[in-house]
């Protein structure tokens, strides 16, 4: 996977020249996620360490937890039986061993290695749940987490077999199977067993005690690693999607009247407010779009009953209705930022030990349905903006709607071998194909709950499939992206690239220092590789004058 930088905003933000978070279970931001995430490639990584806070409250609840066991009476999954097994009471002196059988029984999971980024994100993100000290589990414990988080030892975890409810079960079983010392690990560039990368690296595996396994796995923590990295990346989409509309504008004559302040406010939604305007700021100073004004100066009053004018007054939806449609990406981010910022500082195991009141509560915190609701609606909002990129490149293939521009991008030199290319042709069948996949993933994962596990878990988020089909929605779309932004560039420089806006200019040089303009038919695989790669590090936005290592940039203004 791509290596790509965060957003998000807080008062304890990571530096992405080194430094460290301290983590508090409370201030965890989605930029200090993404940036523990996706260290950089050259320079010092982040670390995160446990706050002196939440080593004390930790230590509060397993004091609670000891005593509460010392009473021989039941505790869920400390001394019972786990899910429907609750009846089974076990002595104090097995609950150790209660909770390694507990890990063993859960490492059934299959499909692909889950991806590094991710992998780092729930290592972070758990161990933050695990410092609001609400969890009876020992500091030590908690650290050994974010000693392979910053030892970069990688758990191997198999993306498939989380409900999203009781937790990421399944997956966390593989990280929590790794600081007993066991399963495999990604370390460096290779995968050996845990214990080679950790004796390499001086840790000691940890023996756990009574409800440690169960604090460990019984969490939202690898469902919110996806959802924290998909909206990050959404985020960057939003981004791509007004470059691309900027270029088709541009390349299509198109008319920036539509964008005018006066028609978006007459309709504030915050997101689609944002969109005009950057579509605006893109547009300036250029000579190839135009406005409804100028349309109007170039036209002679009518006098007959009827002509055919010579300029449309009005572009097509996929341009006219651009930030209305990126626009609900924007919003919908600035919701989901909000619901994962708040799983992600939450406790999300069961039971919980309340050091003030000094009991415990059992409850549902594992249930993930905030992130599968808000990663269900954030993949509907992205294969969106892959549909508007779709439909521009239709408009700008094809000699009937595109103003005068050579079908499929053939350029005039090659006249000489007409019939012989066929430009973009290819690239128009592959968009087409990408954003159907996208489309069709976007079909929503959380109402497919499934009833399991003796019908004790019989309501079921499936917060963790919706959250990796997002990230799928999100690759597809920025290889749609980066399809469509190539288009655009090929479609700028037929038209006049010195006539363009100063922010198309600049973002086409990026696009051509990695892809060269189509001079007749080649392989164009690695041009699309290499411009969705700009996409999602930010290189294309900061050429377009965006910030995208801003703070909350998703839904700025």
């Amino acid at each position: 996977m791509m290596n790509r930088s965060g957003s998000g905003d807080g008062p304890k933000s990571a530096r992405p020249d080194g430094g460290s978070v301290e983590l508090d279970g409370r201030s965890l931001t989605l930029r200090d996620v993404l940036r523990l995430a996706r260290p950089p490639r050259e320079g010092k990584a982040v670390t995160a360490a446990l706050s002196p806070g939440a080593v004390a409250a930790a230590q509060r609840s397993v004091r609670l937890r000891d005593s509460l066991i010392a009473n021989r009476k039941p505790i869920y999954g400390v001394t019972t039986g786990f899910g429907d097994s609750v009846t089974s009471q076990v002595s104090p002196e097995r609950a150790a061993q209660l909770q390694r059988n507990l890990i063993r029984y859960h490492l059934n999971g299959t499909g692909p290695d889950t991806a590094p980024d991710v992998v780092r994100a729930t290592l972070l993100i758990r161990a933050n749940a695990l410092a609001r000290g609400n969890s009876g589990i020992r500091p030590e414990v908690i650290g050994k987490l974010l000693e392979h988080l910053n030892s970069d030892i990688l758990p191997r975890v198999p993306e498939r077999g989380s409900l999203g409810a009781s937790g990421d079960l399944v997956p966390l079983c593989y990280i929590a199977s790794v600081l007993l010392g066991d399963g495999e690990v990604r370390f460096g560039k290779k995968s050996v067993p845990a214990a080679v990368a950790q004796r390499e690296a001086g840790i000691t595996p940890v023996s756990l005690e009574a409800k440690e396994g169960l604090a460990l796995i019984n969490g939202t923590s690898f469902t919110a690693a996806f959802a924290a990295i998909a909206a990050h990346d959404a985020a960057r989409l939003s981004e791509a999607a007004e470059i691309a509309t900027a270029f088709a504008g541009e390349a299509l004559l198109g008319n920036t009247s539509h964008y005018a302040a006066f028609v978006h406010d007459a309709k504030p939604h915050p997101g689609q407010q944002a969109s005009a305007a950057h579509l605006r700021r893109l547009a300036a100073g250029s000579g190839l779009s135009t406005t409804y004004e100028a349309i109007l100066d170039s036209t002679e009053p009518l006098h007959e009953d009827y002509r055919r004018l010579d300029h449309r007054i009005q572009d097509h939806y996929s341009v006219r209705c651009a930030p209305h449609v990126i626009g609900v990406l924007r919003d919908t981010l600035s919701w989901v930022e909000q619901w994962l910022t708040t799983e992600i500082n939450a406790s999300t195991d069961n039971p919980l030990f309340s050091a003030d009141e000094q009991r415990v509560h059992h409850g549902g915190n594992f249930y993930a349905g905030h992130v599968g609701q808000s990663m269900d609606s954030l993949k509907v909002a992205t294969a969106g903006v892959a549909d508007l990129l779709d439909r521009q490149l239709a408009l700008l293939v094809d000699p009937k709607f595109s103003a005068g521009l050579p079908a499929n991008l053939v350029p005039p030199s090659l006249d000489a071998e007409a019939g012989l290319h066929h430009g973009f042709k290819g690239m128009q069948i592959a968009a087409s194909a990408l954003t159907a996949e996208a489309l069709k993933t976007s079909s929503p994962a959380s109402v497919f709950s499934r009833s399991t596990e003796a019908h004790n878990q019989d309501k079921v988020s499936m917060g963790t499939i919706a959250a990796r089909d997002a990230r799928t929605v999100n690759e597809l779309t920025g290889e749609v992206a980066a399809i469509a932004l190539l288009a655009g560039a090929q479609a700028v420089e037929l038209r006049g690239l010195s006539k363009a806006a100063p922010s198309v200019q600049r973002v086409h040089a990026i696009i051509r220092a990695h892809a060269p303009f189509a001079d007749g038919d080649r392989r164009m695989e690695p041009d699309i590789t290499a411009v969705s790669e700009l996409i999602f590090n930010g290189e294309l936005a900061r050429a377009a004058g965006f910030s995208p290592d801003k703070d909350s940039d998703a839904a700025a203004a």
